[in-house]
């Protein structure tokens, strides 16, 4: 378990100096994470120590969220100040991410691609127009 644990902040840390160093635009856990997943994917699939480790470390993923609950309680002034701004990119961001995600649904669903389509009974069309 040491051993993947360090691998996954090695991951963590490459990502950051790549952020930092080449001035990207990403923070550098993303990055991170990226390849991380690079080298799952070119070693074919995730070996059971990582997979071991990973579920150690989301079995206890709500502790995780104590400083940021901290942080909120710290800076709940400021909060209160700016909440109108704060709670409009919250809707707004969330109405953006569901009309996106509603057209990338339409646009994959019109391409027809066979692994959506569910066989369909005898003498039914594949468009589920009922007769």
């Amino acid at each position: 378990m040491l051993g993947t644990l360090t691998l996954l902040l090695l991951c963590q840390l490459a990502g950051e100096l790549a952020a930092r160093l080449l001035h990207l635009p990403v923070p550098g856990p993303v990055l991170g994470m990226l390849l991380l997943f690079a080298g799952l994917l070119l070693r074919g699939g995730v070996p059971a120590a990582i997979q071991d480790t990973a579920g150690g470390l989301l079995r206890h993923l709500s502790l995780l969220f104590v400083p940021a609950g901290v942080g909120v309680m710290v800076h709940v002034t400021r909060l209160e100040t700016e909440a109108l701004p704060i709670v409009v990119a919250l809707f707004g961001s969330t109405l953006f991410g569901i009309a996106v995600t509603a057209k990338l649904m339409a646009f994959l669903l019109s391409r027809g691609d066979p692994r959506l389509e569910e066989e369909q009974p005898a003498g039914s069309s594949a468009k589920g127009d009922r007769t």
